[in-house]
């Protein structure tokens, strides 16, 4: 923020005690104007919900590709009831289905 803004609309916001020390915090950090610190947490905030690459949810996108070192080899994105049903058999114990009790008074 080099250039001086004329403010040409005010706002006014309501915080609570917790949200005004944050913000007065950050203030002192960057060394800048409380109001600095709004606008640039909406710079921030419109890159982050615009920007594919930044949105949070598509942080996920590649995830079993970066984790091959000890993966099952296969694709686990084509492969996704294979990989849950092995999942599930292994934390069974020898990676077989444990077998269903036989029900008495047949």
């Amino acid at each position: 923020m080099t250039a001086k803004r004329r403010v040409k609309e005010p706002v006014q916001v309501y915080l609570d005690a917790v949200e005004r020390q944050r913000l007065e915090r950050l203030a002192r950090q960057f060394g800048a104007t409380m109001s600095d610190v709004l606008r640039r947490a909406l710079e921030l905030l419109e890159h982050q919900t615009s920007d594919p690459a930044a949105h949070p949810a598509l942080q996920i996108v590649g995830v079993a590709d970066r984790e091959q070192a000890g993966g099952p080899g296969y694709d686990v994105a084509r492969a996704h009831d294979r990989y849950l049903a092995e999942s599930e058999a292994a934390g069974w114990g020898g990676g077989r289905p444990a077998r269903r009790p036989r029900r008495r008074g047949r």
